[in-house]
């Protein structure tokens, strides 16, 4: 956020912080929250390179709403149906470590 914004708002009594410190988040929760939401991302990314979601789903006998909500970061889904999810579309562990190792 703009210093000017920032400050316009805590002039009229508005407290101004990260989503982290809005929900008290200890570090390794914020970061575990930032690799899934990277690992959707590059879900998304991969999957729409090469096939449907509903191809996807029926790979990993899933449904497509699920594979909707792997896509777009929903808190229900696993890192492991993540995981799976990428390795389907191809995605080779380093290349899934390397998203990883970008977070933080």
């Amino acid at each position: 956020m703009e210093e000017a914004k920032r400050k316009k708002l805590e002039d009229k009594g508005w407290n101004v912080g990260t989503v982290s410190e809005f929900l008290d988040l200890t570090p390794e929760e914020t970061t575990f929250i930032e690799i899934k939401l990277a690992l959707s991302r590059y879900l998304k990314e991969r999957r729409q390179k090469s096939m449907t979601q509903r191809k996807l789903a029926d790979k990993l006998h899933s449904s497509q709403p699920r594979i909707a909500k792997a896509e777009n970061g929903d808190a229900s889904v696993s890192i492991e149906l993540l995981i799976r999810a990428m390795l389907a579309t191809g995605a080779t562990p380093q290349e899934i470590g390397q998203v990883i190792a970008k977070v933080g």
